[in-house]
This record gives structure tokens, sequence and C-alpha cells, in this order.
């Protein structure tokens, strides 16, 4: 498809970005916001605490399930045009949801959104690798990281905002007017982009394969302790030990067992795993626990995080380029060092919260290392694969983040005893919250740690 062309700074470079943005932004806003509203929908639909719990976790599943499929799409059939299917089919189901009468049917709709997201996610992030020069590729990666990050990040509080305002609908429908701006943007100006040797044939098998392991096991946390748990987690396991056998013996693997030899890829995948499972239970029980325990609205709740957007905004392309001048080390073992010190600062939220002492400084200092590390590490998995497999990198590393934020959420409150009506519960989720944020920043801090003996100081090239 010719060598990379595009430079920062220029009209097709901030629109490259933009739609990049624009595309994945919508996934991780829907995918913060939603906690915010659960409660809202509950009452609205009549839903149990099951369907409430399907309702976020059916849209995270097939998200994490599918994601390698769509980086290997984009990789062999163009980034491009497997980024706008998964748009459309995102926008499409956003529609569904907002529309939805009944919680069975908001369920179905979340699940179809989860694959409009894993074909559209991966797309985005390779999109940038496979346009933007190599000099570039920093500045527009902590673009997107920063950009993307504040979506995900004000998504509770957008959530909270349509809840109080106007209704919980809206928060899927606002999707459309956004989906059809991403869409008019990529094929206007962004270039298309694809793997010159991508093979002919398709490994449909791994694809399957891979699709059943992480959703065997998913599904196996979030049902914990029903009858089909022990089943699933035995597909789980089944599914990944036959995945991994096969890609060593395929002539065209989904997942080129190769990328994971490159040390710098497999110990950047297994920081990710480790930070996004805490960034995803800590941002999960603080908005439960500031509901339950301190009695905060649903806005009042999502406006109390938006310290982190704040961070991310202003912060996380400086990240990048920080990432630049001293290499990726110091940022990825600094930053989750950072965010486990913000998370113990937010212990003290209780019944009796102050924001301006238990939950501000917190979320601030949480917010700052977050921003200084996302970047670097985003472009240190690229960087540790070749440009070809773009799509595929960048689709394992969202499947691995997404996994990690998912497992995290469905297994904490299990391991802490909660479970049933305790999330209603403020004695109940009071008591497991401490524990639940020690855990977090323990993550945090291995996740460091796992940086600073794995990642090279350099990135070649």
């Amino acid at each position: 498809m010719g060598a990379p062309s595009v430079e920062w700074g220029t009209p097709r470079g901030r629109a490259v970005v933009a739609a990049a943005t624009l595309g994945s932004g919508m996934t991780w806003l829907d995918g913060s916001a939603v906690n915010v509203a659960l409660r809202t929908i509950g009452e609205d639909l009549d839903a149990s605490l099951a369907q409430l719990q399907w309702i976020n976790n059916g849209y995270l599943l097939m998200l994490a399930s599918l994601i390698l499929l769509g980086g290997s799409l984009g990789d062999r059939f163009g980034r491009r045009r497997v980024f706008v299917v998964g748009t459309v089919v995102f926008a499409g189901a956003s529609v569904l949801c907002g529309l939805a009468p009944n919680a069975e049917v908001l369920v179905v709709a979340r699940i179809l959104q989860g694959v409009g997201g894993a074909l559209l996610t991966p797309g985005s992030l390779a999109m940038i690798q496979g346009s933007f020069r190599p000099r570039d590729r920093a500045k527009a990666i902590g673009a997107w990281s920063g950009l993307g990050g504040v979506a995900g990040a004000v998504g509770p509080f957008v959530g909270g905002l349509l809840v109080d305002q106007a209704s919980w609908r809206w928060i899927f429908l606002i999707n459309l007017p956004l989906a059809v701006l991403t869409v008019v943007i990529a094929v206007r100006w962004v270039p298309e982009t694809r793997d010159p040797h991508a093979p002919t044939t398709f490994d449909y098998t791994g694809a399957v394969l891979a699709s059943l392991a992480l959703g065997g096991t998913t599904y196996a946390l979030i049902e914990w302790g029903g009858a089909g748990a022990p089943w699933a987690a035995a597909a789980g396991v089944l599914a990944a030990v036959a995945f991994v056998a096969l890609e060593r013996r395929e002539t065209a693997p989904m997942v080129p067992p190769a990328l994971f030899r490159d040390r710098t890829f497999s110990a950047s995948n297994a920081m990710t795993f480790l930070v996004y499972a805490a960034l995803g239970a800590v941002l999960f029980f603080l908005v439960i626990q500031l509901q339950t325990v301190s009695g905060y609205g649903a806005l009042q709740a999502g406006l109390a995080t938006l310290p982190i957007t704040v961070c991310m905004l202003l912060l996380a392309a400086r990240g990048g380029e920080l990432g630049t001048r001293l290499g990726p080390r110091i940022p990825m073992t600094a930053g989750p060092l950072v965010m486990a010190v913000g998370t113990l600062l937010v212990m003290g939220v209780d019944a009796d919260v102050s924001y301006w002492v238990d939950v501000l400084p917190g979320l601030t200092v949480f917010g700052l290392g977050l921003a200084l590390m996302v970047a670097p590490l985003t472009a240190t998995v690229l960087a540790a694969a070749p440009d070809d497999n773009a799509g595929i990198a960048s689709g394992i590393n969202n499947a691995v983040a997404r996994a990690g934020s998912l497992i995290a959420v469905a297994a904490l409150p299990v391991a802490l005893g909660l479970g049933g009506d305790a999330y209603a519960d403020p004695v109940a989720f009071d008591a497991a919250y401490g524990d639940a944020m020690l855990a977090c920043a323990a993550l945090l801090a291995l996740g460091g740690l796992v940086s600073w003996f794995t990642i090279p100081r350099r990135l070649p090239g």
C-alpha cells in the first residue's frame, strides 16, 4: 500500500487522529457511562440484578472475545474498511439500545455493540500506525491516547448528566451523530492500509478458538457460582490450549507466535493486563461507593471522576513526547506507581466523604500517573511489532486491556464476598471497598515493577 506518508500537524494528520479518536472514543464512552446509569435502567425496564450485570458485561464480553478477530481482519482486508464497518455496526446497535423496550432486547443490543466495537477498536490505532511517518507516530499516538482516555474517563460524567437531565437512552442515541461524523472523516481523509503480505487464506479456526477462550473465561467469572460457570471455565481453558497449539502449526496464523517471542511485546502486554485490570476495578468500585455509601447522585458520581479527564486531556500527549525523549521504561514504571498512590488516597471514601479531601487529591494523582503511562505503553507495543502486523498487535493489546478490566471487575467482587444485593447494601459494600482499593494498588505496583525489569530503556529505530 506504499510507505506511510501522513505528517503530524497537517490537515490530513489531524483528520486521521480525529477519526480514530471518535471511533474508539465511542466504545470507551459507552463502556464507562453505562455504569452510572444501571440503577435507573433497572427501574425503568424492571430488570433483575442478573440482567443489569449482563447489560454491562455482555458488551465487554463480546469486545474482549472478538477484538483479536477485528485486528486480523483489518490487516488483511484494510484497516479503514473494517474500522468503518465496525463503526456502522456499533451505531446501529446503539440505536437499538436506545429504543430497547425491555431488558432482554437491551442485553442483545449491547452484545451487538460489542461486535461493532471489536471491529473498530483495533483499526483505530492501526490506522495511525499505518498512516503516519515513523517519526510522527509518537505524537499522533499520544494525541489518540489522551483524547481516547478522556472519552473513557468522561463517560461517568456524561452518563450521569444524561440520566439526571434527560434519559438513560441518550447514552446510546448520542452515538449516532458521532458515528456519522466518524465515517465521513474516515472515508474522506484516512488512507487505506493493510498488510501487503497477508495470506489468501484466513485462520477461521484460530478466530473461533480465541473467541471461545476469552468468552468462556470471562463468562465463568461473570456467572461465578452458577451451574454453568465450571463448564464455561473448562471450555475456555481447553480452547486456549488448542489455540496456542494451532497457532504454532498454522501457516497463516491469526496471532503470529513470533510477536510474543519479542520480550518487549510480551512484557508490555503483561503490564497492560495488570494496569487496566486495576483501572477498570478502581472506577467500578469508586463510582458505586460514591452512590451506594456516600449518597451521591448519578451526576455527582460522574463529576467526581473529572480530575482524571482533565489530566488525560492536558497531559497525555506530553506523556508521549516524554516517552520519546526518555525512552519507555521510566514513564511505564513511574506511571503505574503514581496511579497506585492515587488509589490508596481514595481509600478514605465513605459515608462522611469530603470530596476535596477524600476524592479530588487521589483522583488527580491517579490521572497524572495514567497520563504519564498511556502513550508510551501504546507506542512500545506497536514498536515491538512489524508495521504489517499493526492491526493484530493493536488488537492483542486492546484485548488484553479489556480482558484485564473485565476479569478484575468480575473477579474482585467474588473474592471480596460481594454478590446478589450486596452491590446496593451500603454496609456490605463499604466493608469490601477498602480491600478492593488495596488489591488495585497492588496490581498497579506490580505493573510498574514488570516495566522496570522488562521494558528497554530505548525503543529500536
